[in-house]
């Protein structure tokens, strides 16, 4: 019997086609069964129809399903993947127009100015439990791979609720390490690295290629070419004077979505102005509104043209080559038993981060097998970082859920007091109250009584 995999918030074409793509070029997988499963139907036929092309132009065969019901969708599955978004974009951008009206800016505001912002993270927790719980009674041997943010906060709260859960998170964001590799001209295939930390805050603490210690490539390139490279690079690069200033600070290099907008933009004193930003080639509002949602919009069209042309050969604009994803390598290495070394967002509950508390979500490398998801002890972070993920990752990741099991709108108030740009309760507090009025958020209002 062939691998069942079912995914949650299948209606994104461009994830979907991703995903299938890996799958395809996966031969151990070839026979497995797919169900695809979203509330929207229209989104989810049109991104199931393209996933049927490309499996028949590659010639593999998948047994590929769709639903609009998600017990359906987890009923025999071996592995669920869970990317949906609730909320969508709209209210992302609405709630972060009503802050800024209210003085908040980007640069480590993590739950306001950020994709996991207060508003938006209170609906995916109420659909991560319910996954879970219909997981346990349905397919409760199954992986759950959470994709959707927030990882952070999400593996947090379902390990320490569901402990018999078979969870883990994964993120790209760790790949920066590849473009470090690449811009220093190192072939992918011969490093190896270290980069602990917590979803979004993690560091190249150590990088060696074909055995060698590579971090004097890194301070050569930074002395002889960095300042040529700041010259093109876009705003907000992960290469940029700011990751390279932080290396600096701190001995370790950020990675992936450490400090860029992506991971909130981390840390504020980057950002007081923008002639602070300029200097430091810093511009979250470009990177967002010029790069993320324009890119996100056009992959989204270019996918239901694609759609509705029957005659486009899905492999031109596809072309069958890896992803560099980590979920279908983590569902063949568990499947097949195939060990891996992998990055994954698990508990610290095998201190694999020292310093950060064992009930707490951590991002490490893992042995992955038909034994399961092994996390791997790493030699850590300098102490100062530790201190910073406890200041600006643990703390309001901690208020948070809290406010969250309590229904408490003090604690989310207080949660809203502790981002670096709340300068008065009064300011606090109209903010919160105006995005709880927002109309679609009814539920929430009622769940924060």
């Amino acid at each position: 019997m062939g691998t069942k995999i079912g995914i949650i918030g299948a209606g994104s074409a461009v994830f979907s086609l991703s995903l299938i793509r890996d799958i395809c070029l996966t031969p151990n997988l070839q026979g497995s069964t797919i169900t695809f499963m979203d509330i929207d139907a229209g989104r989810l036929d049109a991104a199931f129809r393209l996933c049927q092309r490309y499996a028949a132009e590659i010639g593999i065969e998948l047994d590929l399903r769709r639903t609009l019901d998600r017990r359906e969708a987890l009923t025999g599955a071996d592995f669920v993947i869970n990317t949906a978004l609730v909320s969508g974009h709209r209210a992302m951008k609405d709630g972060w127009e009503i802050a800024r009206r209210h003085g908040y800016r980007f640069g480590g505001s993590y739950h306001i100015m950020h994709d996991e912002a207060f508003w938006i993270n209170y609906y995916q927790f109420r659909l991560f439990e319910d996954v879970v719980e219909d997981m346990l009674e349905i397919c409760p041997d199954a992986w759950h791979l959470l994709v959707a943010n927030p990882v952070l906060a999400g593996v947090t709260y379902l390990a320490r609720k569901y402990p018999e859960h078979n969870l883990v998170g994964l993120c790209h964001g760790y790949g920066g390490v590849y473009h470090l590799a690449e811009t220093l001209g190192l072939e992918r295939d011969k490093i190896t690295f270290e980069l602990p930390g917590v979803n979004h805050f993690i560091w190249l603490t150590h990088l060696y290629h074909n055995g060698e210690d590579a971090f004097p490539l890194i301070d050569r390139w930074i002395e002889e070419q960095a300042p040529q490279y700041w010259e093109t690079c876009p705003p907000s690069d992960g290469l940029g004077p700011k990751a390279v200033d932080l290396y600096r600070k701190f001995g370790a290099f950020p990675i992936g979505d450490t400090c860029n907008p992506g991971g909130g933009t981390w840390p504020w004193w980057y950002h007081v102005d923008g002639e602070t930003e300029k200097r430091w080639k810093e511009d979250p509002d470009a990177w967002w509104y010029q790069g993320y949602f324009p890119h996100t919009a056009q992959r989204v069209a270019e996918a239901a043209r694609l759609a509705a042309d029957e005659s486009a050969r899905l492999t031109d604009y596809f072309p069958p080559k890896p992803s560099g994803e980590t979920m279908v390598p983590l569902i063949e290495s568990i499947a097949c038993d195939i060990p891996r070394v992998l990055i994954v967002n698990i508990l610290n509950d095998g201190d694999f981060v020292p310093g950060v508390p064992r009930d707490f979500q951590v991002e490490v490398p893992a042995l992955v097998s038909k034994r399961g998801i092994q996390g791997i002890q790493t030699n850590g972070l300098p102490p100062e970082l530790v201190a910073y993920i406890f200041r600006d990752r643990i703390a309001p990741v901690e208020l948070e859920l809290e406010a969250y099991e309590t229904g408490s709108r003090e604690l989310l108030f207080q949660l809203i007091m502790m981002d670096p740009w709340s300068r008065s309760e009064k300011q606090a507090c109209a903010l919160l109250e105006e995005i709880l009025a927002l109309p679609y958020h009814e539920e929430m209002r009622r769940h924060y009584c």
